[in-house]
Formats: C-alpha cells, sequence, structure tokens
C-alpha cells in the first residue's frame, strides 16, 4: 500500500527536498506540497492524505494551528501528523505532541528519520527524534499533575507495565518480548489503555504516564 504524504513548509528547498526523499521510496508519494498553513488545511481535507508533513513557523497558520485543526481533540477522522522543524524548543514539541502530532523531528535529523517517522505515522505509531527525547521526558518530570490515575477504571498492573514501557519508547514487539506475551497480547492492552486513559496515540500514553508520575 502507498503512503500518500502532504507536506507543508514555507520554503521551497526544504519542499523539494523532502518530496524527493520520499518519492524515491517505492511505498511512499507526495500527493500536495504547499508553503502557509491555509492551503495544508484546505489541501489535507481535501485529499485525505495518509501522513502530513507539518513545519511549526508558517504563513497564514503555523505549524501547531493547522495539527490543532487536523489532529486535535475533539477532531473527527484526525489525520496524522508529523512535525519537522528546525527549532528544537521545548514549547514546540510539548505543544506540538498535545495538539495531536504523532511526531515531531528536526529538519537535520536525516533522511532515515524522516522515512521511519512518516512510515511509523501511516502505522498509528510514533517517532520523536532522539537528539530530543531525553529533554522531552525531563520536562515531564516535572509534571503539572493535570491527570491522575482514572478513577472509576484503573489500569490493571500488566496495563501499567506496558504503560511505561510505551512511555519510554519500546515498540509493540519490544514492549512483548520484555513482559514475555505475544504481540496480539500487548495490541489487547494497548487497545483497553487506549480506551481507559481517553487517548488516542502512544504519544498521549508517554505524556500521560511522565505527567502522572508513573514513570519518573
Amino acid at each position: 500500500m502507498t503512503i500518500r504524504v502532504l507536506i507543508a513548509d514555507d520554503q521551497q528547498l526544504v519542499r523539494t527536498g523532502f518530496q524527493m526523499i520520499l518519492d524515491a521510496q517505492p511505498d511512499m508519494e507526495v500527493v500536495a506540497a504547499v508553503a502557509d498553513g491555509a492551503d495544508a488545511v484546505s489541501e489535507a481535507r481535501r485529499l485525505r492524505p495518509d501522513v502530513c508533513l507539518l513545519d511549526i513557523r508558517m504563513p497564514k497558520l503555523d505549524g501547531l494551528e493547522v495539527t490543532r485543526v487536523l489532529a486535535g481533540p475533539g477532531v473527527e477522522n484526525p489525520m496524522r501528523v508529523v512535525i519537522v522543524t528546525t527549532f528544537d524548543l521545548d514549547e514546540y514539541v510539548y505543544g506540538a505532541l498535545r495538539s495531536g502530532a504523532t511526531g515531531f523531528l528536526l529538519k537535520d535529523s536525516g533522511p532515515t528519520l524522516l522515512i521511519e517517522a512518516v512510515r511509523a505515522a501511516a502505522a498509528g505509531d510514533a517517532l520523536v527524534s532522539p537528539s530530543i527525547t531525553v529533554r522531552l521526558l525531563q520536562h515531564l518530570t516535572h509534571p503539572r499533575r493535570t491527570a491522575g490515575l482514572p478513577v472509576n477504571d484503573p489500569l490493571t498492573d500488566r496495563e501499567l507495565d506496558v504503560v511505561r514501557l510505551v512511555a519510554r519508547g519500546r515498540s509493540n514487539q519490544e514492549v512483548a518480548a520484555e513482559l514475555f506475551v505475544s504481540l496480539s497480547t500487548v495490541k489487547t492492552h494497548l487497545g483497553s489503555i487506549f480506551a481507559k486513559l481517553g487517548v488516542r496515540n502512544r504519544v498521549e500514553i508517554a505524556a500521560w504516564a511522565w505527567e502522572s508520575g508513573v514513570v519518573s
């Protein structure tokens, strides 16, 4: 299956470079490359790409606002968004992930990581640039304590084990190996965790885990 990608960046050189990298992959096709946030929203709604690659600083609407419109809380049929930016700032990372992004990359991460992030997003997973992961988690280690363990439907001990591993960036296969369970069992646990926490992806699970003190 071909992964259809939209690119939104106000620099033509960046748009062209990303398009060359992604179009060279046998399983990817760039269906639109636009220069501002307003066009990103309109083209994304028209084309329904599998993954949207968004810069943060763009004319008309910035990447965070576009992310909220396309993938934020309350959006029906949210799209999968990966933020790609030159700006390695905590507030951008945290804002992007909280706005519904499934990945966050720096533009100097290189083509391999860009391709991996697109594939991860298309598969419903998340990828955060390794260079910022540690700082992001340190930021979340000082929680705002806005989310605690669910009162009416608490997570089981095994679900908490899964949450802790997801928060540390483990894949489903790695979670299965570390807990000595099958891949299907991990997916069942994740489905239950999504429902109980009211989250939609692994990034939100990780954010909840760090905010609530489940991981320290």
